[in-house]
């Protein structure tokens, strides 16, 4: 349906600004941010996006898992909302806008629509979802799973970070454990801004990405069990180094990637060493593999060559080996309208764009289950995420929270 007008824009630097004042809170060692899940940074963080929300005329809900939603009512309050959202949560050294933009991006589509009083006939909620990022609790993305009914809430609520604490107990502490049980809110589709979290955009010089697929991902943890002795007086015929055994299969995941080129990728990001001991040779080692692709079958067979490589080399060494999953999730396919909006709304507005399919997990990925979904990135400079020199540029931000406006706009019907 038309639009007011054809150029609708956001207020940038107002974007801009609360970003940068969101970043403030929880703030990491070299400009970017350590504010995890369920910490008193987040419920800081929370608690500044829930008076900025009340401050734009919205309500803000919060559900047993913690998920908050911000709603603008629509002239016809019956219809289901158009979400729009991410994740406040970040990583222990990550960057200011990993899932923030996303968050902020909505609040401010609100902010522009509030300016220039344009009503829309669905109402319009923005979201903001509990540990998305899966490092303080695993796995990733778990208070959407737990909407989207993947995950049961009694089980996600009994996930323990590396201090015994427990997602249920944390919840309540911080005083995010709402009323409203998680999952019961119905939804006419979800938005989810984003950056890219690669580097494709900015070589190609694309002001926004059209997020036509997301990437299955299996998260497998290993256990090697060796023998702890002294590193120096120990004969190497007669270690048992789990250590070794680490290194040797973290080679066998980059080989297993490579064999699946261009789209695979594999990866070990987390890893323990016990007794971690200069001179100790190494007892325990601990670790996750991650391994995606966007098709199903090749993770499975990504998995399933990993698991036979590991025990031989396990045999070798003469470890005992263990291998849990920890996390999973299937290829996702974006529902084809909104990515229509998403295109259009980008050519209305004069910005470049491209295809893309997502190499990260988000909360759309799930929430896709059960309502229509898509995703808009911008880019990130040299796509570096996770990781406190994450950037990107003012521009940038405001062009996709531009797009998201106008397909946001077309989702929940201007009224004229």
């Amino acid at each position: 349906m038309p639009l007011p007008t054809d150029n609708l824009r956001i207020n940038g630097q107002r974007l801009w600004d609360s970003l940068q004042e969101m970043a403030e809170i929880g703030p990491g060692v070299r400009g970017g941010n350590n504010r995890q899940t369920l910490t008193d940074s987040d419920r800081e963080g929370r608690l500044l996006f829930q008076r900025w929300c009340e401050a734009a005329g919205m309500t803000v809900a919060v559900d047993s898992m913690g998920n908050m939603f911000a709603r603008r009512e629509g002239t016809d309050s019956t219809l289901e909302p158009v979400m729009m959202g991410s994740h406040l949560d970040t990583q222990p050294t990550g960057g200011r806008y990993d899932g923030v933009l996303g968050v902020l991006g909505a609040l401010e589509v609100v902010r522009s629509l509030n300016d220039l009083g344009i009503k829309t006939r669905r109402p319009i909620e923005v979201v903001n979802w509990t540990n998305e990022e899966g490092t303080r609790f695993a796995p990733a993305m778990l208070a959407s799973g737990v909407f989207a009914g993947i995950h049961s809430e009694e089980w996600a609520k009994a996930r323990t970070d590396k201090d015994g604490k427990s997602v249920g107990e944390e919840l309540k502490r911080i005083g995010f454990e709402g009323d409203e049980p998680v999952g019961r809110r119905k939804l006419h589709a979800l938005l989810e801004l984003h950056i890219e979290q690669g580097p494709i955009l900015e070589q190609e010089g694309k002001d926004i990405g059209v997020v036509t697929h997301g990437q299955g991902l299996k998260w497998l943890q290993v256990t090697l069990t060796g023998r702890e002795a002294h590193t120096g007086s120990t004969p190497m015929p007669m270690r048992v180094n789990a250590g070794l055994g680490a290194a040797r299969i973290v080679q066998l995941v980059d080989e297993i990637a490579w064999s699946h080129a261009p789209l695979a990728v594999g990866a070990v990001g987390h890893m323990e060493c016990y007794p971690n001991s200069r001179n100790i040779i190494q007892g325990k080692v601990v670790f996750t593999v991650d391994f995606r692709h966007p098709d199903k079958a090749v993770i499975a067979d990504m998995a399933a060559r990993l698991e036979a490589g590991a025990r031989k080399i396990a045999d070798d060494i003469g470890l005992g080996l263990e291998i849990q999953e920890v996390g999973a999730f299937d290829p996702v396919a974006f529902d084809t309208t909104l990515l229509s909006r998403i295109r259009d709304a980008a050519d209305r507005l004069g910005y470049s764009h491209r295809d893309i399919i997502s190499g990260a997990g988000h909360d759309a990925c799930w929430i896709n289950r059960i309502a229509p979904t898509a995703m808009i990135f911008c880019p990130c400079v040299d796509g570096l995420s996770h990781n406190e020199d994450e950037k990107i540029y003012p521009e940038w931000a405001t062009a996709g929270a531009d797009v998201l406006l106008h397909a946001a706009l077309e989702t929940a019907e201007v009224v004229e």
